[in-house]
């Protein structure tokens, strides 16, 4: 009973090895095709974000560089999804003037396979996507760490990925790293359809027309009695093979044409999404413009304010001035200076003589002797009033 329950299990086991083989294979093939594609291409026209050969490139080492990638367990036990820029993070770190460390500070890149997009684009300007890759491959301790059995990195066909990438050094890349573009929630899908071939050889076309041809002979001479004893006597196996051969053909038309349904349902999804995606920037630009109108008048209004107060200001700096030069020409000292000067009056010049003034007579305030003869003016030995001189004694009036 064991040995007939590890029947089943090893076959099962040997599917998978040999599917597992096979996806490889096709991975690195179409790797191959799409290089070779690629520097067709930039022999014509210069290649950038926008280039159809380059998208399917990066969709197709996404793919490679992603293949059986072995999640981060977390404390809980839980197993978190990888991008393949951890790999390369810590597999290249000792590449020499390698750019991890400018990709891991870069501002506009946050996610981890914006990164790992962002170091794709970087790497192929520097013209040394193959040497981090070999390098990265070298590492096998780390390799191994990441990549679970299987994969695409851990098989004999990842040597051939790193020879294969040498061939994009001749191509000058150019790219630009801002923007959302690197951001895309979108997975990376491989587009076959230029790799598939649809021409029909010469022979098959004549074998589809001998076999009409044939159907058609067969079914005249069914019709007529006379032939009617010789279509018994046909082989049956020509006929099983015949339609074999049209059933085969069918039936790789349906694969064809299903595949193709599926490219087009993962199109118009794409579509879909990047027209809501215009919506939502379309409405953020709206947003942001009102936004600035409402900046712009509200500075004009504090502008206008502004200069409504310096007009204001100076309104008041002309008064103060003004005040200023009143209360000048009202004080004493400046009075002195606009009296008129000894020879400059017009009566000095005709030759009077000097009037005293009342401050000259009076004398300074302030000054002891001016004082003094104030007071010698007041006392009543010098000054004698008439009421005084009438009524004295020994005084009679004249």
């Amino acid at each position: 009973m064991a040995s007939l329950s590890l029947g089943p299990n090893l076959s099962r086991k040997k599917g998978a090895a040999r599917a597992g083989l096979v996806e490889r294979k096709n991975l690195i093939t179409v790797c191959r095709f799409s290089v070779k594609t690629l520097i067709d291409r930039s022999c014509f026209e210069t290649i950038d974000d926008t280039s159809p050969e380059f998208v399917n490139f990066v969709c197709i080492l996404e793919q490679i560089l992603s293949h059986r990638l072995k999640g981060q367990v977390t404390w809980f036990g839980y197993e978190s999804p990888r991008s393949f820029w951890d790999y390369i993070r810590v597999a290249c770190s000792k590449v020499p003037h390698s750019c991890i460390s400018s990709i891991e500070n870069m501002e506009n890149v946050r996610t981890s396979r914006a990164k790992g997009r962002a170091w794709i684009r970087v790497a192929l300007m520097e013209k040394r996507l193959s040497e981090y890759i070999s390098t990265a491959l070298k590492d096998y301790r780390t390799t191994r760490r990441f990549y679970g059995e299987g994969s695409v990195v851990l098989g004999e066909e990842a040597g051939l990925l790193a020879d294969m990438l040498i061939g994009l050094n001749a191509i000058d890349f150019s790219f630009c790293l801002k923007g959302e573009t690197l951001d895309g929630s979108c997975p990376a899908v491989i587009d076959y359809t230029p790799y598939l071939k649809f021409t029909q050889s010469v022979d098959s076309i004549s074998s589809d027309e001998e076999e009409m041809r044939t159907l058609g002979s067969s079914g005249s001479e069914a019709s007529t009695p006379e032939t009617g004893g010789s279509t018994l006597l046909l082989d049956q196996s020509s006929w099983f093979n015949k339609c074999r051969r049209v059933e085969q053909k069918y039936r790789v038309a349906l694969e064809q044409k299903g595949y193709l349904e599926e490219l087009v349902r993962l199109r118009e999804a794409q579509l879909s999404e990047s027209v809501s995606q215009n919506k939502a920037l379309l409405q953020r630009l709206a947003e942001a413009d009102l936004s600035h109108k409402l900046e712009k008048e509200q500075l004009e209004y504090i502008v206008l304010e502004l200069q409504d107060q310096l007009k204001s200001f100076q309104s008041l700096d002309q008064l103060s001035a003004d005040m200023t030069l009143s209360q000048t020409s009202l004080d004493p000292v400046h009075t002195q200076d606009l009296e008129p000067k000894p020879g400059r009056s017009r009566w000095f010049s005709e030759g009077k003589e000097d009037t005293p003034s009342l401050r000259g007579l009076c004398g300074s305030l302030t000054s002891v002797a001016s004082y003094k003869s104030l007071a010698s003016l007041k006392s009543p030995e010098c000054l004698v009033s008439p009421s005084t001189e009438m009524t004295s004694p020994g005084l009679t009036p004249s």
